[in-house]
């Protein structure tokens, strides 16, 4: 059975790189997304699980910046 974190792995991995690259603030993409900032937090860092739901939500919110849904599961290279 997989661990939290390892559920999560490549979707947090992958977004943690791109709000870095674009400059963004983990916080405005949280209150964006509908989470405080402590709920994705805990999700990208394998305290929370990411469900299907949160992930459209992060999806839908870092769609505004550039980033495509592709690069969060590994598919596409660069954000």
């Amino acid at each position: 059975m997989l661990g939290i974190a390892d559920s999560n792995s490549i979707v947090a991995i992958q977004l943690k790189k791109a709000i870095n690259q674009k400059g963004l603030k983990q916080a405005a993409i949280a209150n964006k997304a509908g989470y405080t900032p402590q709920e994705l937090s805990d999700m990208l860092n394998g305290r929370r699980i990411m469900r299907a739901a949160d992930i459209a939500s992060i999806i839908n919110v870092v769609r505004e910046f550039g980033i495509d849904a592709n690069y969060l599961f590994g598919i596409e290279k660069g954000a």
